[in-house]
């Protein structure tokens, strides 16, 4: 969002968003006094909000985020996933063709998917854009069943599609229920840090400004019809990555060596966690020239001074009903 207002003064950017438990405004109180930009409270599920909020509006483009996407709350209620990115998904496509009529001309409707829907790798191999698919969580289900979606209305009405499918985002103003931000905020508390299993579980990770700028670049000149997987070329382990959280933390705190890695603390595995994603994002590289601008150390490291200077943002988004989820999650 912030790219896109801060980067197209000449764009009017509507931000359509639910503000459900992980929705917050003030992480846009930087821009939203600017002019090309306006705010609608609205729920995807709502077909009629839709359809007066894009005549109000006239998009030229939609670039479909919205999405529930965390995969232990997946698990705990799988109903809310279908109904928010199965549903909700049908029903922009069904907005978005109803506005432009057939006249598609200078539109782009812009779907951000996951890795997730692929399923696991094994120890070698990439997800490309064309792995199939094999969902194994209601979360990557309910993903999988959008992107199907996206494109049957591609091939059936003509809509002029782009979808994405990106691998772990990490960054600023991240919702604490992830594990980066999950973990920076226990360790300013000196909390447990919970990892699943043995820790091995192996994820690619892409900070979130270039996540966005990816965005921007596939809505832009990406072909109609075409996916375009996103990715860091930048695999860790659950456990590495959190041994490198903890060091860095531990140097930014002014604490001593290893004091944080005292507070990692194995629990029991998520039910259908998949061992391994990674992407191969040699097509938008190669069509596109888009690449990652920042190593995960360089990332990581900013995102850490972001949390470290925002602790009032976490204690207000992590307090009431985060902590009842936290408690029935991790114990």
């Amino acid at each position: 969002m912030r790219l896109f207002v801060t980067k197209y003064p000449d764009y009017h950017i509507v931000n359509l968003d639910a503000l459900t438990y992980a929705g917050n405004l003030e992480n846009l109180r930087d821009i939203d006094q600017l002019p090309n930009y306006t705010f609608c409270k609205a729920d995807i599920l709502d077909a009629a909000a839709l359809d007066k909020i894009f005549s109000d509006h006239q998009p030229d483009a939609i670039i479909h985020l919205a999405a529930e996407s965390h995969v232990d709350r997946s698990i705990l209620s799988p109903l809310d996933f279908v109904y928010t990115n199965v549903i909700g998904t049908v029903n922009l496509l069904n907005a978005a063709k109803k506005l432009w009529n057939g006249n598609y001309e200078g539109k782009r409707f812009h779907h951000v998917s996951t890795d997730e829907v692929f399923g696991a790798l094994g120890n070698t191999g990439l997800f490309t854009e064309t792995t199939s698919y094999d969902p194994h969580s209601p979360y990557s289900a309910s993903k999988a069943s959008s992107d199907h979606f996206v494109r049957a209305y591609h091939d059936t009405y003509g809509l002029p599609v782009t979808i994405t499918n990106c691998s772990n985002n990490y960054g600023p103003n991240h919702f604490p229920e992830k594990l980066i931000p999950l973990f920076i905020n226990n360790i300013i508390n000196r909390k447990p840090l919970p990892v699943y299993g043995d820790g091995l579980y192996t994820r690619d990770w892409l900070y979130v400004i270039d996540h966005a700028v990816a965005i921007d670049t596939v809505l832009h000149q990406g072909k109609t019809g075409a996916t375009y997987a996103v990715g860091g070329f930048n695999e860790w382990t659950n456990i590495d990555l959190v041994k490198l959280l903890c060091r860095l933390m531990d140097e930014k705190l002014g604490r001593t060596a290893g004091e944080s890695e005292q507070l990692i603390t194995y629990v029991k595995d998520r039910p259908g966690h998949d061992r391994r994603y990674a992407i191969d994002a040699t097509k938008i590289n190669t069509e596109l020239g888009w690449k990652p601008s920042v190593t995960f150390e360089e990332g990581l490291s900013i995102t850490i001074d972001w949390y470290l200077q925002n602790t009032d943002w976490l204690k207000n988004v992590t307090s009431g009903a985060y902590m009842d989820y936290y408690k029935k999650v991790y114990g």
